[in-house]
């Protein structure tokens, strides 16, 4: 969900967890899977539909205990990542005005990609909306609860603070959770050294556990979406083919937005000349697509820092920092993927739930891990569509193709570092 998401690389959203290897699943084989399940369904249904129930009734159980597998994660994941990430947040801001400067550029650009999350997807699928017949379809195969209607402003406002934040917890209700937990890793902050680092490694040893139970349920993708994917495509049909290459689109334009915006924000706020900086950038980018990992590509950003005229302290602190805490197109492309979600499923998105989207789409992306694709998917996206009350369920079969999209994360977040890099420089007294 980093973010550059596929190949264990670090883009994925947030940083500062030390966990022991997790097994990868190549996203190759997830695509494969998707590929296999969704031929062998349509085959089913134009060439054999006489033998599409017996296969049906062992394939769909199979998806759907992978599914609720991949969703019991979710939750102590989130409380702990939140912990994480706010604490890590904090403790950084304090090591000095260099620091708060990078953190200040680094919440705005999250602000605006979150932003970009909501208008752009929206606006595309207002004209280009998915396909009736596909969206009902891929509902009645995959599944998922819908909210019968939304909350008024009252009762939305109730929500926010819970009465029993462990009840909230195991119904759920993602937004009283998120609250908690950011107060809770504030208050920790201004504890005694020893108790604060005591609380430190108890959240941090409790995330990664999660995100290890999460690489063994995501080891059994390919099987999982295969299921997924073949029970999907024998009870809708071609329309299921259609359906994720328009979602592929959508989500793309979000990244897409996104990295187009580090060229003004470069010329306005760094005072870059547009075409130097895209200079500079291009064998950045190159090597960036080539590898699809921010990390891979830091020598290739100093380099780049270095023809801007960037000074090498300014560079040499911010992007390892930003590597490490700054995903631009995160949160424009987490989100992306639950507004489309919520456009297939129908769910209404009122000021209420945009808000809760934004808001953990921002911490989700300051909050979780370098890790491998799926596991950051499910790490960033699910934690937003609870938020927002749409559901999980359609991630289990989207996960199989973020390969594609994952090319945008990357390709946006190198440039967002570089641009951020000279804005601070910029910033910064000589």
């Amino acid at each position: 969900m980093n973010q550059d998401i596929s190949h264990g690389n670090a883009d994925a959203p947030g940083a500062g967890l030390t966990l022991p290897p997790i097994a990868q699943i190549p996203a190759g084989y997830t695509f494969g899977a998707l590929a296999l399940g969704l031929g062998g369904g349509l085959a089913l249904a134009f060439v054999a539909p006489g033998v599409m129930p017996a296969i049906l009734t062992v394939a769909g159980p199979v998806g759907e205990l992978w599914l609720r597998a991949l969703q019991a994660t979710i939750v102590p994941l989130v409380a702990a990542l939140i912990f994480t990430g706010v604490f890590q947040t904090v403790r950084t801001a304090s090591v000095g005005r260099t620091a708060q400067r990078s953190l200040a550029l680094f919440g705005a650009v999250l602000v605006m990609s979150a932003l970009i999350a909501i208008a752009v997807p929206t606006l595309l699928l207002a004209r280009w909306p998915v396909p009736a017949a596909a969206a009902a379809a891929l509902r009645a195969s995959l599944g998922g609860t819908v909210p019968a209607s939304l909350p008024g402003l009252v009762d939305y406002l109730r929500s926010i603070v819970p009465t029993n934040v462990i009840e909230a917890a195991a119904n759920g209700q993602m937004l009283p959770l998120i609250l908690f937990m950011v107060v809770f890793a504030l208050a920790a902050t201004r504890l005694p050294p020893a108790q604060r680092d005591t609380l430190a490694n108890l959240f941090s040893g409790i995330a990664g556990a999660m995100l290890v139970v999460i690489g063994w349920v995501l080891a059994l993708a390919p099987l999982g979406v295969l299921a997924l994917s073949l029970t999907v495509a024998a009870k809708s049909g071609p329309a299921a083919v259609g359906a994720l290459a328009h979602y592929i689109v959508v989500v793309t334009a979000a990244g897409t937005a996104v990295w187009l915006m580090a060229y003004p924000f470069a010329m306005l706020v760094a005072r870059q000349p547009l075409v130097a900086f895209a200079r500079a950038m291009l064998p950045v980018q190159v090597f960036a697509l080539s590898t699809q990992s921010s990390l891979a590509s830091l020598p290739a950003m100093l380099a780049a820092c270095d023809r801007l005229g960037v000074r090498a302290a300014s560079a040499e602190f911010v992007l390892p920092l930003a590597v490490a805490l700054f995903r631009a197109t995160s949160p424009a492309m987490n989100l992306g993927v639950v507004v489309y979600v919520a456009h297939w499923y129908g769910v209404p998105l009122g000021a209420g739930a945009c808000l809760s989207g934004v808001v953990m789409a921002i911490l989700v992306s300051l909050s979780t891990v370098s890790l491998p694709g799926t596991i950051s998917y499910v790490a960033a996206v699910g934690p937003i569509a609870l938020a927002m009350g749409v559901p999980v369920a359609p991630l289990a079969l989207l996960v199989a193709v973020e390969v594609v999209p994952d090319l945008m994360r990357t390709l946006g977040n190198v440039t967002f570092d570089v641009a951020v890099a000279a804005a601070v420089d910029r910033a910064t007294p000589r």
